[in-house]
């Protein structure tokens, strides 16, 4: 797919964006920053751009809400590619000042969540104030208006941006951590299989029950299908109601994820399918013995002709 309009988590300085530039390089367009990742995702399914990228996973701190959340409800959406981006923050502030004297730091929660061990070495004191993104923390402090915070955690290019002082580099508390982020679009033709796939789907049970899960899961394993990452995400109509997020190895085209698909919406209440797409890093997926798409297409040949006397 070749986009127009792509939206992102904005405002310009995210990591986000880092993601979408990346993709753009190649793919080109028009980049159009959204407040929350709810809002860029609600301008796509309304048709005002053509793809989001947004983020789905971190390394330290696992899946991103936000976006899981979105994905899992409202008019379907389809994830086209992913792009992983090495997570490096900065701690900034409108002038060079001890650290001593910052008394309140705004960034992104799953950034505060990635530093937390310099702050507690550093700034013990210093009270955490939620920002929409890293680079929103960084343009707060850079405005006219008191945001309540005196330092910001951003991505170094935002500081660079709004002119901010870095007062210390690299923080984060895991060396070599990454971001995934994904290019969402409206559904339409699939990305064509390359052997180097993986496929997400949410998943929702019809009931509460022992076993319930691992009916869910075998659909993977006896097909020789890995998964890739798995969470549970609440329903919000019950307590204690959960749905499950699922990243699997291969493409729906395989014989094999076409079976487990079809198992799938056999057992679950609903499968809502999120696409398949390109692994970023290449990897060829390490087909099973007896899974490949010979061994299924043999095997509902030879149903077909019992069925056919």
């Amino acid at each position: 797919m070749t986009a127009t309009r792509y939206g992102y988590l904005g405002p310009e300085g995210t990591f986000t964006q880092m993601a979408l530039l990346s993709w753009a390089a190649s793919h080109g367009g028009e980049q159009v920053p959204f407040g929350s990742v709810d809002s860029a995702l609600d301008a796509l399914r309304r048709g005002e751009i053509d793809a989001a990228m947004v983020p789905i996973e971190n390394s330290v701190e696992g899946g991103v809400s936000a976006t899981l959340d979105a994905l899992a409800s409202g008019d379907p959406l389809v994830v086209i590619g992913e792009v992983n981006v090495p997570i490096t923050f900065v701690l900034a502030a409108r002038t060079r000042m001890p650290l001593a004297d910052i008394t309140a730091v705004g960034t992104h929660s799953h950034a505060w969540a990635q530093v937390r061990g310099y702050m507690d070495a550093n700034l013990p004191s210093a009270t955490y104030v939620p920002t929409l993104s890293t680079a929103a923390a960084a343009a707060g402090l850079a405005g006219d208006v008191e945001q309540g915070y005196d330092a910001a955690v951003c991505a170094p290019v935002a500081a660079a941006n709004h002119g901010l002082e870095v007062l210390a580099e690299d923080i984060g508390d895991r060396l070599g951590a990454v971001t995934r982020f994904v290019l969402v679009a409206r559904p339409g033709a699939l990305p064509e299989r390359t052997g180097a796939d993986k496929t997400t789907v949410m998943l929702f049970q019809r009931d509460d029950r022992a076993g319930g899960l691992l009916e869910l899961l075998e659909q993977f394993a006896v097909r020789g299908i890995n998964m890739t990452r798995l969470e549970s995400r609440p329903t919000k109509s019950t307590l204690g109601s959960y749905c499950f997020s699922i990243d699997f190895e291969g493409h729906v085209l395989d014989e094999r994820v076409g079976e487990a698909l079809m198992g799938l919406k056999r057992v679950c209440a609903e499968v809502r399918f999120l696409g398949s797409y390109p692994r970023e890093d290449g990897a060829q997926v390490q087909v099973a013995p007896l899974t490949g798409d010979e061994d299924f297409s043999t095997a509902r040949t030879w149903l077909h002709s019992l069925r056919r006397p």
